[in-house]
């Protein structure tokens, strides 16, 4: 009996251990990788195309898509049109309105997006959560991102998504932009 409580306790343990490390995410950093700065506005004015994929949590990759992006500053409010395409042929628009509501902070909505999105840029970084009702075969999933994006170059940016539902993460997406 004691040998099975100890296999149970070594379970357990390997289990919280592989859930700790699977939860570990960026954090606004104090310090910078690089003396580049991020600037949403300028980055995604003009035509921008981003390539990514959808990763679950047991490393299955079930979607792919590419995504055109125009977007328009005004001086208050950056606009994103964004037109996705998926492996499978299916096609999606999402309209995204950035207000900077700060020197490094964003509030932005889009349709499906529930309340508003929030996001602070820091040096090359930024970072960007929200609530969607993202559009799947079956209707609609409510899931959390909790995005992070860092400039690689002046014309490259990097995004990696963590996507929860009810707390747990049930994956990522993985963006690559670059500005054409």
């Amino acid at each position: 009996m004691t040998r099975l409580r100890f296999l149970i306790s070594l379970v357990a343990i390997a289990s919280l251990t592989l859930l700790a490390a699977c939860s570990a995410k960026p954090r606004v950093p104090k310090s910078f990788l690089s003396d580049r700065q991020l600037n949403l506005e300028e980055f995604f004015e003009g035509k921008t195309v981003a390539y990514g994929q959808f990763q679950d949590i047991l490393g299955n990759v079930p979607r792919r898509f590419t995504v055109e992006i125009d977007g328009t500053w005004d001086g208050e409010t950056l606009t994103l049109v964004e037109d996705f395409v998926y492996d499978d042929g299916a096609t999606e628009q999402r309209i995204w309105t950035l207000t900077k509501t700060g020197e490094d902070t964003w509030t932005g909505t889009a349709p499906g997006v529930l309340g508003v999105a929030e996001g602070i840029e820091r040096g090359d970084t930024f970072n960007w959560k929200y609530k969607i009702d993202l559009p799947i075969k079956e209707g609609t999933m409510r899931v959390n991102f909790d995005d992070w994006m860092w400039l690689l170059e002046d014309d490259r940016l990097l995004n990696r998504a963590y996507v929860s539902r009810f707390g747990v993460r049930i994956g990522e997406v993985i963006l690559f932009f670059e500005k054409l």
